[in-house]
């Protein structure tokens, strides 16, 4: 049985796709599901991935760890969000991040290299789907380069104002939300998040900009 085809419509390896086309490709591809209890690892580092993952539930965290445990947010997937496409196809590599479920968490998990062959009944929409899929590669590059564009900044002002700025860009607005809390928000820009607290409210003494919880408003007319 597959999950509806209204949270796998939002998921952009299936734009274009009618409903019916989307459960004929899940057959050809052969899609199958599995649930996941909040704080338990959908997959490690150092492992090998042979499926790509949508997320149809819950909240994944796809993490970098150290040595002695400590973890850097390369990005969160929520429902109708692609997961673990790259490493499901490459074989004969193990993926060098880890995807743990913040939440209880169900995944519909795909046969990468079904997918990017062709099926023998010659689907029109399996082609639709390879193209899909080429999107999203350049999708996740964006995003990636965007990351980088944050984190090498040489402070954590400079890191928070790349980040703030952008997401400024993105919403059109002066108000926006973030998708994470201040742990995560510290995660993702590597940096302490006391230093982060701190920061902030340094960058709001200053005028820069005001804060509360994961809104923020910046102001134009202050001197960066």
């Amino acid at each position: 049985m597959y999950p509806s085809s209204s949270i796998l419509a939002d998921c952009w390896l299936f734009r274009g796709l009618a409903p019916q086309e989307i459960s004929a490709v899940l057959g050809c591809i052969s899609a199958k599901q599995q649930s996941y209890p909040k704080h338990s690892f959908v997959f490690r580092a150092g492992k090998p991935v042979t499926h790509a993952g949508i997320v149809l539930r819950g909240e994944l965290h796809i993490v970098r760890e150290d040595f002695w445990g400590n973890q850097t947010i390369h990005a969160i997937c929520r429902p109708a969000d692609l997961f673990g496409e790259v490493f499901a196809c490459l074989p004969d590599h193990t993926a060098d991040v880890s995807v743990l479920a913040k939440q209880d968490t169900e995944v519909l998990y795909l046969d990468m290299q079904h997918l990017l062959t062709s099926c023998s009944n010659s689907c029109a929409f399996h082609n639709r789907l390879i193209h899909n899929y080429v999107t999203v590669l350049a999708q996740k590059n964006r995003m990636l380069n965007q990351k980088i564009r944050h984190c090498t900044q040489r402070t954590i002002r400079g890191k928070v104002l790349s980040y703030l700025s952008e997401q400024a860009v993105l919403t059109g607005s002066t108000t926006f939300r973030i998708p994470f809390n201040r742990q995560q928000l510290a995660d993702y820009l590597s940096v302490d998040r006391s230093a982060l607290s701190a920061e902030l409210s340094h960058l709001q003494s200053q005028g820069l900009l005001t804060f509360h919880r994961n809104q923020f408003t910046l102001f134009a007319s202050a001197e960066v």
